[in-house]
């Protein structure tokens, strides 16, 4: 039994809340457990200056914690981000950028703007979970205002950790067990079972390719469970 009662492949009980920023093109504030994320969605006319007169689009991310999100309280990113924030949202904005068609976009740029209010383990991955339901609306938008001709997301993606914490695999860590973990992994995969990104590091003693593999099925466990709350709540 794990610190707070739940089984080792089970979630953090979670919600998905659509369009809680009233001015965004999209939003979403997904909570894990006591993990709350805002995102936001942001379309613009513009593109960098790489992507220029080429036709296609961008979307990138930009992550944060408030100040006393976490247990003590962090410095904004008023000049910068530090190097762990512009770690995470390179992960938030690549991650969404494989299952979007980017010559549908045209030369825009969508900004998800991701924030923690409050942390306790896995707001990354819970911001490109958020992520997706927000950039779904910003598609959906842009379609209502003949922007876009088609929805240019190919398929749902979601993204969840998971570690061996006392020996065993678990699923969706919180704080505590992030912090005495012996493996931490954070996977992205699409719902057709894809992997997008798997960050792996042993902690502690090396895991080998059976352990691998076990977390990995969890992993696939959890996020197939979040991408049918994505489609819930967005009605798709």
């Amino acid at each position: 039994m794990r610190n707070d009662g739940r089984q080792n492949d089970e979630l953090r009980p979670y919600t998905l809340e659509r369009g809680v920023a009233k001015f965004a093109e999209g939003s979403c504030l997904i909570k894990m457990g006591d993990t709350h994320m805002l995102v936001t969605a942001t379309v613009e006319d513009r593109v960098p200056p790489f992507l220029k007169n080429s036709g296609k689009g961008w979307v990138t991310a930009e992550y944060s914690m408030l100040p006393r999100s976490g247990r003590q309280r962090n410095q904004r990113d008023t000049m910068k981000p530090n190097a762990r924030s512009l770690e995470i949202q390179r992960l938030i904005g690549r991650s969404l950028r494989t299952i979007v068609d980017m010559d549908g976009l045209g030369e825009r740029t969508i900004t998800l703007d991701c924030d923690a209010l409050q942390a306790d383990g896995g707001t990354r991955t819970a911001a490109i979970t958020g992520a997706y339901v927000a950039l779904h609306d910003a598609m959906t938008w842009m379609l209502k205002q003949r922007m876009i001709k088609r929805m240019l997301l190919t398929e749902a993606a979601a993204a969840i950790s998971v570690g061996v914490v006392r020996g065993h695999e678990v699923l969706d860590l919180n704080y505590d067990e992030d912090s005495t973990a012996h493996t931490d992994m954070n996977v992205v995969m699409t719902e057709s079972g894809k992997f997008i990104e798997v960050q792996g590091t042993a902690e502690q003693e090396p895991f080998s390719a059976e352990t691998l593999g076990r977390m990995l099925r969890l992993a696939k466990k959890g996020i197939d469970e979040l991408v049918l709350a994505q489609k819930s709540v967005l009605g798709v």
